[in-house]
């Protein structure tokens, strides 16, 4: 299976226009979060990708909650729960986990209790799709350190995807690490290639 993944979109047209042509050539495609900024933009952002919806899976990041997303999307919207493509089990989460530091809009997010709960109900995954990263991989802010997910990094651990998307961190898109044998990505914008 040839997987298109992205993240952090925050209404580029130009991104979008990217992603809808390169996906000719993927059998699934992953969006790890944040299609709007500070939950603006939505609407429009959603109608540039909707060429991808009959091959796509989505997860809210934290400039967008899941109802909002279901609300102008026909591509299945994972926050807790797992689908199944190909034969590939796909689990995902979204909102920032932890939250970061105040932003001055209302930013969708989690405690990691409140995480730890949505993940509890998931016992298989072959791909985790998080907007946050897992704590400790492709998580880390200037001024902050490391602000990734306890409740993710856990769920990584106790499923053992293969692969783990995420995004959310801006100043770490492209980096990747490991956890166990999975492979985790902060993936950005642009077009990024995986094969599963």
């Amino acid at each position: 299976m040839r997987i298109l993944a992205f993240s952090d979109l925050h209404c580029g047209a130009a991104e979008a226009a990217a992603l809808v042509e390169a996906a000719d050539a993927a059998d699934l495609v992953i969006g790890a979060g944040d299609f709007a900024t500070q939950h603006r933009g939505l609407a429009n952002t959603m109608d540039r990708l909707r060429p991808l919806e009959d091959r796509a899976v989505w997860v809210p990041g934290n400039n967008e909650t899941p109802e909002a997303l279901r609300g102008v999307s026909s591509a299945p919207v994972l926050h807790g729960g797992t689908l199944e493509r190909g034969g590939v089990t796909i689990a995902g989460i979204g909102a920032a986990v932890p939250p970061l530091p105040s932003p001055p809009w209302p930013s969708y997010d989690l405690l990691e209790d409140e995480a730890e709960a949505l993940l509890a109900g998931i016992d298989a995954a072959d791909i985790l799709i998080s907007h946050s990263p897992p704590h400790g991989i492709a998580d880390t802010l200037p001024g902050i350190g490391h602000c990734g997910s306890y409740a993710v990094r856990r769920a990584v651990e106790r499923l053992a995807p293969r692969l783990v998307f995420c995004g959310h961190i801006h100043d770490c898109w492209g980096q990747s690490g490991r956890i166990g044998g999975a492979r985790v990505v902060n993936l950005g914008p642009g077009v990024n290639w995986f094969e599963i």
